[in-house]
């Protein structure tokens, strides 16, 4: 098993371009993932370099996400033509924004600089402002200021739709270095975008990989069952079960997120996976939680398809 590092791969595996411009397969081993303006929780940042050297893929058809997210994984992916998507359209929204140019460094600069001292000045009390004028009139620059201020990088949203996560008390948040950490952040995104043909689109996961074709790579990344099923629309049991069936009816290469286990238990779904796939796990230590001892390490588990898995990397099987 790997703890907070991918097993080292055979030295016949092809390993593409690292540098950010020049990749277009897997699998690829990267020092430095790049990091997205926006935060929630299972953000994969950690697990990029072990997910993009586990699995193969020629680039040469689409990088299919039916769960876009924080758009980590697919962002350092830097594929020619992607076709992402997600449920939660004010995710969609912004990445469309950032596309477009509408938020880039320079307005973001500008707003968050403005907007951040008026949090400074209200000592906190201008982050609910905020919050009541996003839910009754959503914006990509008020989601980018929530996401980037509310208790501990938390993304919920209630039944009605609102994001309802309380303010992270911090009243000087928008520092200058925030800022322009931020910033630099949306560059890259906007740079990654550029390089490469991008569809953003606010659709459910049915709909996006009825459209795969057998070149495609498809990339699954859903709510964990149990966990993070707040995140925007919920996830039941069923959902689960519709997606592996799904998948798992693919012609197209494929690799799925989800969880192994923690101390605590084990993800029991993990048994329903056809013995032909290819299970990898990778550890590390969960951050989100509202209190340092529900803070622990995580075993997270990568499913593969056959012929996606790099060969000779060290396979657990569904141990």
């Amino acid at each position: 098993m790997s703890h907070g590092r991918a097993e080292p791969m055979h030295q016949a595996a092809l390993l593409h371009a690292v540098s950010h411009g020049q990749r277009r397969g897997l699998p690829v081993a990267i020092a430095k993932p790049l990091v997205p303006p926006i935060k929630c929780q299972g953000i994969k940042t950690k697990l990029v370099p072990f997910i993009l050297s586990s699995v193969q893929w020629d680039g040469q058809g689409a990088w299919v996400e039916p769960f876009f997210g924080s758009g980590v994984v697919g962002l350092n992916v830097e594929p020619q033509v992607a076709r992402v998507s997600d449920s939660n359209i004010h995710l969609i929204r912004f990445y469309r924004d950032v596309a477009a140019g509408v938020v880039n460094e320079h307005s973001a600069r500008d707003f968050l600089n403005h907007e951040g001292k008026v949090l400074h000045r209200s000592k906190g009390e201008h982050y609910y402002e905020v919050r009541d004028r996003f839910n009754q009139s959503p914006s990509s620059f008020d989601f980018l200021f929530l996401n980037r201020s509310c208790f501990n990088g938390l993304m919920r949203f209630n039944k009605k739709g609102e994001f309802n996560v309380p303010f992270g008390r911090i009243p000087t948040r928008f520092s200058r270095s925030y800022i322009t950490k931020i910033c630099n952040q949306i560059k890259k995104t906007s740079e990654v975008f550029s390089r490469g043909d991008w569809s953003i689109d606010h659709i459910d996961w049915q709909d996006s990989l009825s459209q795969v074709s057998d070149s495609d790579f498809v990339y699954a990344d859903p709510p964990y069952l149990g966990r993070h099923v707040e995140y925007y629309a919920g996830w039941s049991e069923q959902n689960d079960s519709a997606l592996l069936g799904s998948l798992f009816s693919l012609s197209c290469k494929f690799a799925l997120s989800t969880w192994k286990g923690n101390r605590h238990r084990e993800n029991e779904r993990l048994q329903d996976i056809p013995s032909d796939l290819v299970i990898r796990t990778f550890t590390h230590f969960y951050h989100i939680g509202a209190m340092e001892a529900n803070r622990n390490s995580v075993r997270e588990a990568l499913v593969i398809s056959p012929a996606a898995a790099v060969e000779e990397a060290h396979d657990l099987g569904k141990s």
